[in-house]
């Protein structure tokens, strides 16, 4: 039975027609939420419909384009907060660094008691510093949540031994361990991340966020029977592969 979840959501998947907000996306994202109750949920949001830290302009050292890209996901958390107050869930926006008072300054005591009461708490900002993708704060999260499972909702529908859009030879992977993926930097999720999955011993799910009910299937399969066609990370297991 799965009790906790920290659920990443990329910043590319909320946007949709030339906006930066899709709210047929964003409201089957809360749909899908509100139908997990019972379940403490924290999500972490990227920023990439506003901007990416990696590919911004050449005049900008990366350190202060990744400070961008954190307060891009800042406007993704509280946007989400309050269209998620449409369908009368209760969130809060917490973030690394002070935000004046739009949001509150992540503490595990302060988001723990968030999640007991049944609000959705939304990491957003990132670590805070450059250079950390936000995968890794997922993760980062879910270590310090004691979370069950971080979930990495994607626009590719697993891990696979190799790109599929570049290599149709390419098999997908039902079940893998952190260490394969590290060791041979398979690209699905942020090796970062692994790392730090791997030394907490928390199991990672990846699974394609288009899918219908992507998130609900995605938390039914990492607690049993697979239901969602994902991927499967944990510290060791037999590995299995989608034929």
């Amino acid at each position: 039975m799965l009790k906790r979840a920290v659920i990443k959501i990329s910043g590319e998947a909320l946007s949709g027609n030339g906006e930066a907000f899709d709210d047929v996306v964003i409201d089957d994202i809360a749909r899908q939420l509100k139908e997990l109750a019972g379940v403490e949920i924290s999500l972490v949001v990227g920023g990439g419909n506003f901007w990416r830290g990696r590919t911004g302009k050449s005049f900008l050292n990366r350190a202060r384009s990744d400070q961008i890209g954190m307060l891009g996901t800042v406007m993704n958390g509280l946007y989400l907060s309050e269209r998620f107050r449409t369908f009368g869930l209760k969130s809060m926006v917490m973030t690394p660094f002070q935000v004046g008072v739009f949001t509150w300054v992540f503490s595990k005591d302060a988001a723990l008691d968030a999640m007991n009461r049944g609000e959705i708490v939304i990491n957003a900002g990132g670590t805070g510093h450059p250079y950390f993708s936000t995968d890794t704060i997922a993760a980062l999260r879910a270590a310090e949540l004691e979370a069950d499972c971080v979930f990495y909702a994607k626009n590719i529908d697993g891990v696979y031994t190799a790109d599929p859009r570049k290599s149709p030879e390419a098999k997908k992977i039902r079940r893998i361990t952190y260490q394969r993926i590290i060791e041979e930097c398979l690209q699905a999720v942020d090796i970062a991340a692994m790392n730090i999955s791997l030394e907490a011993g928390t199991d990672s799910f990846v699974f394609g966020l288009n899918e219908t009910d992507s998130i609900i299937r995605a938390c039914q399969s990492a607690a049993g029977e697979p239901t969602v066609s994902g991927t499967k990370i944990s510290v060791s297991c037999e590995e299995e592969y989608y034929v």
